[in-house]
């Protein structure tokens, strides 16, 4: 028999597995604009300048436009904005390693996120950390460790940016705690986006500069990218607001696999023997973390 919330949960569910559809979706169009010679700054500024609509589109469809001063003006503005350079530097980060690593990989070593979220958390926020907590953050790192392999004949420099990306990801997780809870999700992502559209655009500029756009089919790559990772991210706030996230973040995992699967079908890659055995002890380390959330409430 299904409760009132069952739905709610099943549904929330179901976004979360469309958000790493769309994940996976903006990970190929970055692969594939890199092949064609877009600088992976060019792609997060792209990415970013688009991604404002999204938020604009969840703040309509939640009834958030009043005036101007009351809609767009929050107090810790300041914060709110350098979240989103965090997240430009993170997105550079990422898109660069989408350049030269294979897609499972890379999902694998972004999992490291909920370990940063701990430490930043002790860090930012004063949270105690108890034995459990230290245990799965040292399982994590093992497990990065070993799919990086630091010294190793096949090593990447490049396998260091994932996990860059997760850190920066994980201050703009940790960094939301600060915000009241009046502040609206969708008004805190079109501060990021917004920031993370000017720092990418500087980002550029200092950089290579914006390539001409050779093909039209090079502007469905930059909007089918820029709209599927806006509206994954999009998903993922409508998820976690209906259910709690200790039931929902073991689904994220599922994101390995599928990256995987489009990785071997499309690109022809199967790095297995990059990610076993660490890719176990990252996901066990972001289980013990989930398990003992769950057990604290």
């Amino acid at each position: 028999m299904l409760t009132p919330e069952k739905p709610r949960t099943f549904l929330a569910i179901g976004l979360v597995l469309a958000a790493i559809l769309g994940f996976d979706i903006m990970g190929i169009m970055v692969r594939l604009l890199s092949e064609r010679g877009y600088s992976a700054a060019e792609v997060s500024a792209y990415r970013n300048v688009l991604g404002v609509l999204p938020p604009l589109v969840l703040m309509a469809w939640l009834g958030e436009f009043r005036s101007i001063r009351e809609t767009f003006v929050i107090v810790r503005w300041k914060l709110a904005l350098f979240r989103g350079v965090t997240v430009a530097i993170a997105q550079l980060s990422f898109y660069t390693a989408l350049a030269q690593l294979e897609l499972a990989t890379i999902s694998a070593l972004a999992q490291t996120n909920s370990l940063f979220v701990v430490l930043l958390s002790v860090v930012l926020l004063g949270e105690r950390v108890g034995a459990w907590r230290i245990f799965a953050l040292i399982l994590g790192f093992a497990g990065a460790l070993l799919v990086i392999r630091p010294g190793a004949e096949g090593f990447k420099l490049a396998a260091l940016l994932p996990v860059s990306a997760a850190a920066f990801y994980a201050f703009s997780i940790v960094s939301v705690r600060y915000f009241d809870k009046s502040v609206s999700n969708g008004l805190l992502y079109l501060y990021s986006t917004a920031a993370s559209s000017v720092a990418a655009i500087g980002l550029v500029f200092l950089t290579s500069g914006f390539s001409p756009v050779q093909n039209p089919s090079d502007v469905v790559l930059i909007f089918v990218g820029a709209m599927a990772g806006g509206t994954a991210v999009l998903f993922l706030m409508l998820a976690y607001r209906m259910a709690a996230p200790s039931m929902l973040a073991p689904f994220q995992y599922l994101g390995i696999l599928t990256a995987f699967g489009f990785g071997w079908v499309i690109f022809g890659e199967a790095p297995i023997e990059t990610l076993f055995p660490g890719v176990f002890l990252i996901i066990g380390a972001g289980v013990v973390i989930l398990w003992r959330e769950n057990r604290a409430r």
